[in-house]
């Protein structure tokens, strides 16, 4: 396969959130099906692209429904020249590599205290690593994250080194979606 064929074009409309996190100037897009269809998970992927033209690197996000979504920073959008509710130009491929994941305070907190796991974890494999974090961080209650948290360690402990069970594509469980869209971008 040629490096031409793995890569994957298509326009997106790019899309604000209805509830943004703190900042909230970031917007995100869903990908097409076809362009969903074309990566090797349901689940997270990591791409190197551009988005009208300006290069980028981000995780694609499961959005519930066998796809895709990405989020697209404010200053990714600035520099590609992109509005909220326009169509963008994507041209993406799976990285080479895997970035090493940023581990959330609580998840690295227990790790400190727990050396077993600890030591499993500096061993198993980024692809691994991320996988136990969006199990962690795809909790929706906040007790429900604490157990996860205490749950990976006292599994890593005892040498597990892949969270199982956990849908990474949100479809089975519905535990994973892409954001709603903003009102004033949805009736457009």
């Amino acid at each position: 396969m040629t490096a031409s064929a793995r890569r994957i074009r298509f326009k997106a409309a790019l899309l604000r959130p209805a509830s943004p996190a703190r900042g909230g100037s970031w917007c995100f897009l869903v990908l097409p099906r076809a362009a969903s269809a074309r990566l090797p998970s349901r689940g997270l992927a990591t791409v190197a692209g551009t988005l009208n033209g300006v290069s980028f690197r981000a995780t694609l996000e499961p959005d519930g429904k066998k796809g895709h979504w990405l989020k697209v920073s404010r200053k990714l959008r600035k520099a590609a020249g992109a509005d909220p509710g326009g169509v963008v130009l994507v041209d993406i491929a799976l990285a080479a590599e895997e970035p090493e994941p940023r581990v959330p305070l609580d998840l690295r907190k227990a790790l400190k205290t727990a050396p077993k796991a600890h030591a499993v974890w500096s061993d198993i494999t980024r692809v691994a690593r991320r996988d136990w974090i969006h199990w962690i961080v795809s909790a929706k209650r906040p007790e429900t994250r604490a157990r996860r948290v205490g749950n990976a360690c006292a599994m890593l402990a005892a040498g597990k080194r892949r969270v199982c069970c956990f849908d990474r594509s949100g479809y089975y469980s519905r535990s994973l979606s892409s954001p709603a869209v903003a009102k004033d971008i949805a009736n457009g």
